[in-house]
């Protein structure tokens, strides 16, 4: 039998608690310390108001680290300082020289960070990739991303910080639709932009559309609001979170040269016979599992602390990511065509 691996939560808010549930439905993990200021233990674990104190006195194998994103650089040093593999909640790092920060530490110590994206984690994503890589839908052409959803007013009074710049839906939402395009169509080498205040007031956008070029030479659109009325995201698509009341739409269409596919539904689109538009087309819904990608996420953790697997979404993955949401907000802001290299910390 595997020994029990000891995980921490730092962090125990909305996010924090979904992981805390997650570990409960995990064979080989058990939740050993929390770290909250002012919060009682909940599931018997010990509380720590920080996370210096946790590392000083008890031993853990891992720790999620779920604070907000400007704590995530410091949490992320000294977990790596420790020698203790860490999951750090998306984005990665407020900037992406923070991130680089990170993702350069995480090698040269040879500790494992691994970065939120638990999209990728989800059974209708893995087949997906493993569609487009197989060559089901021919050459990726372009992809269409809808991110429309409307938050209510009591989302931002809770938390005033959401209404600050920086905390818009492009830093706070699109980063996962970004992460996924890089996944399913390849590197981005290039993003124009434009965006729109928020109309409640906000100092942050609550619009905003770009154009990514991809290195393979597809090109794909995406938008992203959270002052729409709309069934077409992720989380209203995906049945990936009950809280979420489901629609039967899809937010992804990724289209390719010899048939394409939209995404939750998995629905599968050819000509019959010659590929011509002059021929009927048809739709295969293809079979497709579900399980809970926080899980999956953790049960994933368990097995790199083991050494067993490497990290799906490491920390080069989420700077990765981070520099191309960084680009869509200096491209809409500076009304400019912006070019990415690659942000891997290969040589560090």
């Amino acid at each position: 039998m595997k020994d029990t691996l000891k995980l921490a939560v730092v962090g125990a808010g909305l996010v924090g608690e979904r992981h805390m549930s997650a570990m409960e439905q995990v064979d080989g993990v058990t939740l050993a310390a929390i770290v909250e200021p002012h919060q009682k233990a909940p599931c018997g674990a010990p509380v720590f108001a920080t996370l210096k104190d946790m590392l000083a006195q008890i031993k853990v194998d891992g720790v999620v680290l779920s604070t907000p994103t400007p704590l995530h650089l410091e949490g992320g040093l000294a977990c790596i300082a420790a020698g203790i593999p860490v999951l750090i909640e998306k984005p990665l790092a407020t900037s992406v020289e923070e991130a680089a920060i990170l993702a350069g530490a995480s090698q040269k110590a040879n500790v494992p960070v691994l970065v939120g994206h638990h999209r990728r984690h989800n059974p209708l994503i893995r087949q997906a990739a493993s569609m487009v890589k197989d060559g089901a839908i021919g050459d990726v052409r372009a992809a269409q991303v809808t991110c429309w959803f409307y938050k209510p007013d009591d989302y931002f009074e809770v938390a005033p910080w959401r209404k600050e710049k920086g905390a818009g839906p492009i830093s706070v939402n699109l980063v996962h639709d970004v992460d996924l395009m890089r996944h399913l169509c390849g590197e981005v080498v290039s993003v124009q932009a434009q965006l729109a205040p928020s109309k409640r007031g906000f100092a942050n956008e609550d619009l905003a559309a770009a154009v990514l070029v991809f290195e393979g030479g597809a090109i794909g659109t995406i938008t992203v609001s959270d002052s729409i009325v709309s069934p077409w995201s992720w989380e209203l698509t995906s049945r990936e979170y009950p809280i979420y009341p489901a629609t039967d739409q899809s937010c992804y269409l990724i289209g390719g040269s010899e048939g394409s596919l939209s995404i939750p539904d998995m629905r599968l689109w050819r000509h019959d016979g010659e590929t011509s538009w002059w021929n009927p087309m048809s739709s295969t819904s293809m079979p497709r599992s579900t399980s809970d990608p926080l899980i999956n996420q953790i049960k994933h953790f368990a097995e790199v602390i083991r050494g067993n697997e490497a990290p799906l979404v490491d920390a080069n993955e989420g700077l990765r990511t981070m520099q191309v949401v960084e680009a869509i907000q200096v491209a809409a802001t500076n009304q400019s065509l912006v070019k990415i290299t690659c942000a891997a910390q290969d040589s560090i």
